[in-house]
C-alpha cells in the first residue's frame, strides 16, 4: 500500500515538471508581449530580465500555496486516499488542457483551469462519499468550500471587466499627456510617469509581495507596514527627479527603462501568483503523504486530512527549482511564441493580415460604438474634440513607421504598470487572479483607448477578443468536466487506470508537439523568405502559383476519382486540404497592400499584374472548394451514385489531368508562347463538361431517377468550368507578370541580388 502512494507522489512531481513547462508556455504572453511588441530591447535581453523576475517571484509565492490545499475544498472531510485521487486527477487534466490551448495558440488561464479542476475532482469524490454515507444531512457543501470557491471564481471573472476598464482609462489619460508625438512631449512627462510607474511596481511587488515570502522576517514586515507612506513618497519624488534629470540632460529613453522594469515586475507577479497553479497541488500531495506516514495510520481510507488546514511553509529549494524550470521553458519553448503572437496581432497599432474573421456580434458592437462615438462628438465642444484628436493622431508617431512596432513604448509601459498593480493586489490578498485574463484584457483596453481598433480592423479584433474570452469559459467548463471524469475513473480503477491515463497523456502530448512543430516549421519557412524588394515579391508569387496549381491538380483529380468510387473518408480529407489551400491563399490576398508598398513608382505595371495573379489564385481556390464540397456532401448524406456516365467521367478526368500537367509544364519551363494551345485544351474540356451535363439531363428525363446525383454533377461540373477558366486567366496574368521580370530595371535588381 505504501509503495502505491509513493508511486502517486512521484507521478505528481513528474506531472508538476510537465505542468510547469506547459503552463509557462501559455503564460509567457503575460509578461513578454509588451516588451516584444514595443521592441524595448533585443529579445535575449527581454528574456533575461523576465527570467530574473520569474526567479524572484517564485521565492515570494509561498503564501499562495494554501489555495491548492484548502481554498476550494474542506480537506478535513476527505481521507488520504481520496485526497490523492483529487490531486492526481487535477494534474493530469491540467497538462492536457493547457497543452491543447498552447497548440492552437490561444492564451488561457492557468488559474481558472486549476481552480475548476480542483473543484471538479473534489465534487466527483464528494458525490461518491455522499452516495455511500448514511448521514442524511451530508451535502456537497460539507466537502466543498463553497464560499471561498465562489469568491475566487467571481474574483477571477470580475478581473476581466476591471482589467479592461482600468487599462482603457489609464491609457487614455497617459496618451492624452504624451500624444503620439512622444519625442516632443517626453521631456515634460517621462519623469512623472516613470516615477509613478517604478513606485507603483516597488510598492505592490516588493512591499505587498514581501508579506508571503519566507525570506522576510516578521520585524522587517512590521517596519515596512509602519513606514509604507514615507517609503512611497520618497520613492516617487526620488525616481521622478532622477528620470527628469536623465530626460533633460541625456538621451536615455526613460520609457524603455520603464518597460523593462515593468517586464521584470510582471514576470515576478506572474511567478508569485501562478506558481501555485503548477506546483501547489503536487506539494499538497507530498505534505499529505508525509502526514499519513507520520500518523502511523494503517488504513489510508480512514485517515482524514485535517493537517492540510495548518499553515504552509514551502521549502525554498522547491520554489527555486520551480523557478529554474520556468526560466528554461521561457528560453526554449516555441509554443510560448505562438500564444504571444495572438495577443500582439489583436493589439498592434497598424493594419495588416488579421488572425480572426469577423462575426455578427462584433459587427453589431462596432456599429453601436460608432453611433455612440458620433453622438458624443455632436455634444462635445469643437475645440475640445480637435484637441483630443490631435493627441490621438497616430500618424504623428515616428517610432512605428521606422521600426514597424506593434505599439509604442507609451502603451507598452501602461500595459505593464496596470497589469502589475492589479495582479500584485490579488496576490497580496491571496486571491488567485488570472494573470492571463488581467494582462490580456489590459492590453485590449489600452488598444481600444489608443485607437488601434480602427474602422478597418475593429470587427476582426473584437471577434478575436470574443474568441479568446469564449475560450476562457470553455476552459472553466472543460476543466471541471474532465477533472470530474478522470477523478471518477481513478477512484474506481486505481493503479491500472492511472497507468493507462499516464500513457494516454504522454501519447497526446507527443501528438500535439508533432503537430505544433510541423506548423511552426511552416511559419518559420515563410518568415525566412524575407521579401525586401518588389523583385522578390514577384519571384515569391511565381513560386506560389506553381505550388498552388500542383495542389489544385492533385485535389481535383482525387475528388472526382473518390467521388465515383464512393470513398467518403478520402473526400473528407480532400475537403480539409482544399480549405487549407484557401486559407493560405487568403493570407496572401490580405497582404496585397503590404506587398504593393514595396513597389517603386516605375513598377506600377508589375504591381497591377501581381494583384491580378493573386486574385485569380483566390478565385481558383474558391472554385476548387466548391467542387469538393458537393461531392463530400453527397457521400456524407449517403446518397447513391450511378454508373451510367462512369466511362464518360473517367475520360473527362484523364483529359483534365493532362490539362493540368500541361499548365504545370508551361509555368515551369516558361513556355508562355503555348498559351493558345492551352486555351484550346480548356475549351475542349468545357465542351466535354457540357456534353456530360446534357447527357445527365437526358438520363434524368428518361429514368426519372437520380435527382440528387444529377444535382451534384451539375454543381461540380459548373464549378469545374469556372476552375478551368480561372486557371487559364491565372496563366495569362502570370505571363504578363513574368514579362515585367525581364524589364531592364528588374534585370538590374537581379544582377545586384546575384552579386
Amino acid at each position: 500500500m505504501e509503495s502505491y502512494y509513493i508511486l502517486i507522489v512521484a507521478v505528481l512531481f513528474l506531472l508538476a515538471i510537465s505542468d510547469l513547462i506547459v503552463g509557462v508556455s501559455n503564460d509567457a504572453v503575460n509578461f513578454l508581449n509588451s516588451a516584444i511588441g514595443s521592441k524595448a530591447a533585443p529579445f535575449k535581453i527581454i528574456l533575461a530580465i523576465a527570467a530574473a523576475g520569474v526567479l524572484v517571484g517564485a521565492v515570494f509565492s509561498n503564501g499562495m500555496m494554501e489555495v491548492a490545499r484548502k481554498g476550494i475544498f474542506n480537506p478535513e472531510h476527505f481521507a488520504f486516499s481520496e485526497i490523492m485521487v483529487i490531486f492526481l486527477a487535477v494534474m493530469l487534466t491540467d497538462i492536457l488542457l493547457l497543452d491543447f490551448f498552447n497548440t492552437i495558440g490561444l492564451p488561457t488561464s492557468t488559474t481558472v483551469s486549476i481552480v475548476f479542476e480542483i473543484l471538479g475532482s473534489a465534487v466527483a469524490v464528494a458525490i461518491y462519499k455522499i452516495t455511500r454515507s448514511d448521514a442524511i444531512t451530508n451535502a456537497v457543501g460539507t466537502y466543498i468550500n463553497i464560499e471561498s470557491s465562489v469568491m475566487i471564481i467571481v474574483g477571477i471573472f470580475l478581473s476581466v471587466i476591471i482589467a479592461f476598464t482600468v487599462g482603457m482609462i489609464v491609457q487614455w489619460i497617459v496618451r492624452l499627456a504624451f500624444s503620439f508625438n512622444v519625442k516632443k512631449t517626453s521631456k515634460y512627462w517621462t519623469g512623472v510617469w516613470g516615477g509613478f510607474a517604478i513606485t507603483s511596481i516597488l510598492f505592490f511587488l516588493l512591499i505587498k509581495g514581501a508579506k508571503g515570502s519566507t525570506l522576510v522576517s516578521a520585524d522587517m514586515l512590521m517596519y515596512i507596514k509602519a513606514n509604507t507612506t514615507r517609503m512611497l513618497l520618497i520613492s516617487f519624488v526620488g525616481w521622478t527627479l532622477f528620470f527628469q534629470l536623465l530626460a533633460t540632460f541625456t538621451k536615455v529613453n526613460i520609457l524603455k527603462i520603464t518597460v523593462l522594469v515593468g517586464t521584470f515586475a510582471l514576470a515576478m507577479a506572474f511567478a508569485g501568483n501562478d506558481l501555485v497553479n503548477f506546483i501547489g497541488v503536487p506539494l499538497a500531495g507530498f505534505e499529505s503523504f508525509k502526514s499519513f506516514m507520520a500518523s502511523g495510520a494503517s488504513e489510508p481510507t480512514g485517515f482524514l486530512m485535517s493537517s492540510l488546514r495548518e499553515p504552509v511553509n514551502t521549502p525554498i529549494y522547491f520554489l527555486i527549482a520551480a523557478g529554474m524550470i520556468m526560466v528554461l521553458t521561457l528560453r526554449f519553448s516555441k509554443k510560448a511564441k505562438s500564444v504571444t503572437a495572438t495577443t500582439l496581432d489583436l493589439s498592434r497599432q497598424g493594419e495588416g493580415s488579421e488572425r480572426f474573421a469577423s462575426s455578427s456580434l462584433a459587427r453589431f458592437i462596432v456599429r453601436r460604438s460608432v453611433e455612440f462615438s458620433n453622438g458624443v462628438a455632436k455634444i462635445s465642444p469643437p475645440a475640445l474634440t480637435r484637441f483630443v484628436q490631435t493627441r490621438f493622431d497616430a500618424e504623428k508617431s515616428s517610432e512605428e513607421k521606422q521600426e514597424k512596432l506593434a505599439f509604442d513604448l507609451v502603451r507598452a509601459s501602461v500595459n505593464l504598470v496596470v497589469a502589475s498593480i492589479l495582479i500584485a493586489i490579488g496576490t497580496s490578498l491571496k486571491l488567485p487572479l488570472s494573470t492571463t485574463y488581467v494582462t490580456f484584457m489590459v492590453a485590449m483596453g489600452t488598444s481600444l483607448a489608443d485607437g488601434a481598433w480602427g474602422r478597418e480592423s475593429a470587427v476582426y479584433r473584437i471577434t478575436g477578443v470574443l474568441t479568446v474570452v469564449g475560450g476562457w469559459f470553455f476552459t472553466a467548463f472543460s476543466a471541471f468536466l474532465a477533472s470530474f471524469l478522470i477523478a471518477s475513473l481513478i477512484f474506481f480503477g486505481k493503479l491500472p487506470v492511472i497507468l493507462i491515463l499516464i500513457v494516454l497523456a504522454i501519447f497526446i502530448l507527443l501528438r500535439t508537439h508533432a503537430f505544433h512543430k510541423k506548423r511552426t516549421e511552416k511559419e518559420e519557412r515563410l518568415d525566412s523568405e524575407i521579401i525586401t524588394a518588389s523583385y522578390q515579391v514577384l519571384k515569391s508569387c511565381d513560386d506560389e502559383v506553381r505550388n498552388s496549381i500542383i495542389k489544385v491538380s492533385k485535389i481535383f483529380y482525387l475528388t472526382y476519382t473518390n467521388f465515383y468510387k464512393e470513398k467518403h473518408k478520402e473526400l473528407k480529407n480532400l475537403r480539409k486540404e482544399a480549405k487549407h489551400l484557401g486559407k493560405d491563399i487568403k493570407v496572401i490576398h490580405e497582404n496585397i497592400p503590404e506587398k504593393l508598398k514595396k513597389f517603386e513608382e516605375s513598377e506600377l505595371e508589375s504591381g497591377h499584374h501581381y494583384v491580378q495573379v493573386v486574385s485569380y489564385l483566390k478565385e481558383m481556390s474558391n472554385s476548387l472548394l466548391h467542387i469538393v464540397q458537393p461531392a463530400y456532401n453527397h457521400l456524407d448524406n449517403n446518397h447513391p451514385s450511378d454508373k451510367e456516365q462512369l466511362d464518360e467521367l473517367k475520360t473527362f478526368i484523364e483529359k483534365s489531368s493532362e490539362f493540368f500537367n500541361y499548365v504545370i509544364d508551361i509555368l515551369k519551363e516558361r513556355k508562355f508562347e503555348k498559351f493558345e494551345e492551352l486555351s484550346a485544351r480548356r475549351d475542349e474540356l468545357i465542351n466535354m463538361a457540357n456534353d456530360i451535363l446534357k447527357n445527365r439531363i437526358k438520363i434524368l428525363k428518361k429514368t426519372q431517377k437520380g435527382v440528387k446525383v444529377s444535382l451534384t454533377y451539375m454543381e461540380m461540373l459548373s464549378e469545374t468550368k469556372s476552375l478551368f477558366l480561372n486557371v487559364v486567366h491565372l496563366v495569362k496574368a502570370e505571363a504578363l507578370l513574368q514579362d515585367t521580370l525581364s524589364l531592364p530595371g528588374m534585370m538590374d535588381i537581379d544582377r545586384k541580388l546575384l552579386d
